[in-house]
């Protein structure tokens, strides 16, 4: 594959009356834009509103239903992967491509290992390619005889990237690379920016995080409906200004007025003494009440996702767990869902932790208590769609998705029906592992709503976030997690975004007792 570069005075991409249509849905609608070659271009909007399909024309996935391409001054048919990547086009996917059955290895190669002449693969020549390739990257700490299901997803996501990179892109389209990535890992990211740049590579940014987009991009495209809406210099245009475009209204607040803390009277609906689990997490003690939203902060691999695990039965751990006072122990997810005890989780991937992708959402929805539905082994189709359709109203989810397969919506309407699963199951204490990772910014502000009026129903909220202004603007608490351990306890006046960061970073913490 060719690792030349194009001169910058022909356009690295050119979109003209792009137009693609799912059955009834138009999902980009003659859209034209261009990409200049050696720039980092913004592809913003909220889910839904043609991103991802454009990310898919331009990878060969999907064809235009009509609109030409042209890549590098030259007219393209993106008709397969393959044909893409000819066009040097690569592309780091948000929903991870890779095998997870495979090594880092086979990841790194797939498609194209080096081969001898008998169409075997040279191990030793790819191993050495791809040791080179990592540890120029910042990544020796990552073992590529691994299988991708060992790393976590923070791993999985830097290795998407590495494997984009690996293949000398002339033009690397990044879709959402930061939404799994913490602090000091958007850092690295913003490094291997730079160096592609000026080494003359093209990169289109898709992310909902207008900080990074400031920080990373020269201009920005806004889409909304599937239509072009602007291309602007950012440095021309304001946050604000952007943020209408996408929304197509003034959002006014990023967050909403923080509730009272409620009542600390009367029985925790869950506490938790001394937690540890054989991986990361060490000593965990808290309580969580009705009508309180405590948030979880932590560096990557700092204890959170097996606190989260452990309270949700998916993981095997030592300590104390009480739901009203009473002491509780879970061999499953099953048995912490189950409607005596009401915990559940909304997990950290949606698409493969959350989802059945090729059932409808009603399905999806009603799946943790069909039983309501069943008689002698017969569903009530008709009262089950009923009560779904209620709570998808409530979540301003489109009714399209009572018998659509949810794999048909976007990142922000999947993230929605995984939530209504277990508002409709009434769980008592609702567990978010972080979100809005990848929701846009008119389904964040819906999702803060929703949380604050479970809470305000009597529910009670533990969630970890990877945006600190999330935890500050949200939060009656918030618990730094910090080698598996609580370094800071905050509490109402004492949380603030600079107090959270310090104690990520293993600074003095600021301790309240435990409520």
């Amino acid at each position: 594959m060719s690792s030349s570069h194009p001169s910058h005075s022909i356009p690295a991409i050119v979109a003209t009356n792009i137009c693609k249509v799912f059955g009834a849905t138009v999902a980009v609608d003659d859209v034209s834009f261009k990409v200049q070659a050696g720039d980092v271009h913004a592809l913003l909007g909220e889910n839904g509103a043609g991103k991802s399909t454009l990310v898919k024309l331009l990878s060969g996935l999907i064809l235009p239903t009509t609109g030409t391409l042209s890549i590098c001054g030259k007219a393209a048919v993106l008709d397969s992967p393959q044909a893409s990547h000819t066009h040097g086009i690569q592309t780091a996917f948000q929903e991870l491509s890779m095998v997870k059955d495979l090594t880092v290895l086979d990841n790194m190669l797939m498609p194209y290992p080096p081969l001898n002449a008998f169409g075997q693969i040279r191990r030793r020549e790819a191993r050495r390619l791809v040791d080179a390739h990592l540890a120029k990257l910042g990544l020796e700490d990552i073992d590529p005889q691994a299988e991708l299901r060992e790393l976590d997803l923070n791993q999985r996501q830097k290795i998407e990237i590495a494997r984009a990179l690996f293949r000398c892109p002339r033009i690397l389209l990044l879709d959402e690379p930061t939404s799994t990535l913490s602090g000091r890992d958007v850092d690295w990211l913003g490094g291997l920016i730079d160096t592609s740049r000026a080494a003359g590579v093209t990169i289109v940014f898709i992310s909902h995080r207008m900080r990074e987009v400031r920080a990373f991009c020269d201009r920005v495209t806004v889409l909304r409906s599937g239509k072009h809406i602007a291309t602007e210099r950012l440095a021309d245009v304001s946050d604000e200004a952007v943020i209408d475009m996408i929304a197509g209204k003034a959002l006014g607040r990023s967050f909403p007025a923080k509730p009272p803390i409620p009542s600390l009277s009367g029985d925790p609906v869950l506490g938790v003494r001394a937690l540890a689990t054989e991986s990361r997490l060490i000593d965990v003690s808290f309580d969580l009440r009705r009508g309180q939203i405590i948030g979880v902060a932590g560096l990557q691999g700092m204890g959170q996702l097996e606190l989260f695990t452990a309270l949700f039965g998916m993981e095997e751990s030592k300590g104390e767990i009480r739901i009203e006072g009473k002491p509780v122990t879970f061999t499953s997810p099953r048995d912490a869902a189950d409607a005596r005890i009401g915990i559940s989780l909304v997990p950290e991937d949606r698409k493969t932790e959350a989802l059945f992708l090729k059932l409808d959402g009603r399905h999806n929805v009603s799946l943790p208590v069909i039983e309501r539905y069943t008689r002698f082994g017969l569903i009530d189709s008709k009262r089950e769609e009923a009560d779904v359709s209620r709570v998808m109203a409530q979540l301003n989810i489109q009714m399209r998705a009572l018998w659509t397969p949810v794999k048909a919506f976007s990142g922000g309407n999947q993230q929605k029906i995984a939530i209504a699963k277990w508002l409709f199951a009434q769980s008592r204490v609702l567990l978010l592992f972080d979100p809005t990772r990848g929701i846009d910014v008119g389904t964040k502000h819906e999702i803060y709503a929703l949380m604050q009026e479970y809470a305000a129903a009597g529910g009670a909220i533990l969630f970890y976030s990877t945006e600190i202004p999330e935890l500050d603007h949200l939060a009656h608490r918030v618990l730094v997690l910090y080698r598996g351990r609580i370094a800071a306890d905050l509490v109402d006046d004492a949380i603030s975004e600079d107090a959270i960061l310090r104690a990520t970073l293993g600074g003095a913490p600021t301790s309240s007792e435990l409520q």
